[in-house]
């Protein structure tokens, strides 16, 4: 098999069949006056009144009523580039959201009447789970129905496998977790618990995530976390000499009280931790991509806050973000689903205990609450 990291001097690597890469993400307001309206497009349909959005919108006008999250994919948009040139990959990258401006469907417009036809599509959720894989599916498969309803031939897309496990992806997060051990005070330093955070989502939909024969208490939302988690905390042990409790915990709750959601949260998790006397913490996002709202008001505010109230001394290890690490292992991701598509054989990177994951989402993978059309999997009307 061959290792796409090898690539002959000189040679201009292969990205045929695909034409193009898409960013799609999450998006956020970037301002005051946006904040109500990103809100109403987050929760669509669900009935939810305006000046419950408002209270809700609380977290973002905290900041200025800016969500980081635009501005960092900005940045990845600028690590991808820069990387994809540095190594003779001549693929233009676009950038659409699911939820505020660049909207989804009006980016896969302009890439189509640009003439790109075989589109590979990277999302910043590196999990198996039903809003972080199949809903971005959903939205790709509206985005291509309203093309062919305003007459335009849409082009095929391609999601790009699940990235939890790529070295790319876990290694910056090993060096940010040794960066913020080393930023505690030194006679807590031994003592510190990992606390590995996630966006919390309901039992069901974890126990529904990932294909079907991983279904199951936590299905593969919590498997793969845990992995991950395991690999960081194996290698923080290696580089340190230490041997650290860890736990995989969650935040971000935001679902109706009476249905079950992952936990403990991570405010409850600090509060045990210092009943149990642990001198000190290491929170680790390593469900999140970038430093977005979760990761600032969840960890960075509330948490953090927390910590301060019981004494008990804290650190907030980095998000891989732009890392150039990253930007490098999509470049892998895109030229091993290449590759694939081209009927080669690929050796595909991954840490852990868990195999790389699948590049078409088999039908009942993360299943909706109702059947909706998904794109880019084995149940695609695009086909």
């Amino acid at each position: 098999m061959s290792d796409l990291r090898d690539q002959a001097p000189g040679a201009a690597p292969e990205a045929a069949p695909y034409d193009a890469l898409l960013l799609l993400s999450f998006g956020g307001p970037e301002g005051p006056d946006d904040v109500v309206p990103f809100l109403e497009n987050v929760t669509r349909g669900r009935g939810i009144p305006r000046e419950r959005l408002k209270e809700v919108g609380q977290h973002y006008f905290r900041f200025g009523g800016v969500s980081p999250i635009n501005e960092q994919n900005r940045a990845l948009l600028d690590a991808l580039r820069k990387d994809f040139a540095q190594n003779s990959l001549d693929l233009p990258v676009h950038w659409g959201n699911r939820n505020w401006a660049p909207y989804l469907t009006d980016t896969l417009r302009e890439m189509a009447q640009a003439g790109h036809r075989r589109i590979a599509v990277l999302t910043t959720s590196a999990y198996a789970s039903y809003s972080g894989c199949r809903q971005y599916r959903e939205n790709l498969a509206d985005a291509l129905a309203a093309l062919e309803a305003e007459g335009i031939e849409p082009p095929r897309v391609d999601k790009l496998r699940h990235y939890f496990n790529h070295p790319g992806f876990v290694r910056p997060m090993i060096d940010g977790v040794l960066a913020s051990l080393a930023a505690l005070p030194e006679e807590v330093r031994a003592g510190a618990h990992l606390a590995f955070t996630t966006h919390s989502i309901p039992t069901a939909a974890a126990d529904t995530s990932g294909p079907l024969q991983e279904h199951g208490d936590g299905g593969a939302y919590v498997r793969e976390h845990l992995d991950v988690a395991r690999v960081i905390a194996d290698a923080v042990r290696e580089e340190t000499g230490v041997e650290r409790d860890w736990r995989l915990v969650y935040q971000s709750r935001s679902g109706a009280p009476h249905i079950p959601w992952l936990e403990p949260d991570i405010c409850d998790h600090l509060e045990a931790l210092h009943g149990d006397g642990v001198p000190a913490v290491v929170m680790v996002p390593i469900g999140f991509v970038s430093d977005h709202m979760e990761v600032l008001y969840d960890l960075d505010t509330e948490a953090t806050a927390k910590a301060a109230e019981l004494g008990l001394p804290i650190a907030r290890s980095a998000t891989v973000g732009a890392d150039p690490r990253f930007a490098a292992a999509v470049r892998e991701l895109v030229l091993e689903r290449a590759a694939a598509e081209r009927g080669e054989p690929v050796e595909r990177c991954a840490l852990g205990a868990l195999a790389p994951s699948h590049d078409l989402c088999p039908v009942g993978c993360c299943p909706a609450r109702a059947p909706r059309p998904a794109a880019a999997g084995a149940d695609s009307p695009y086909a």
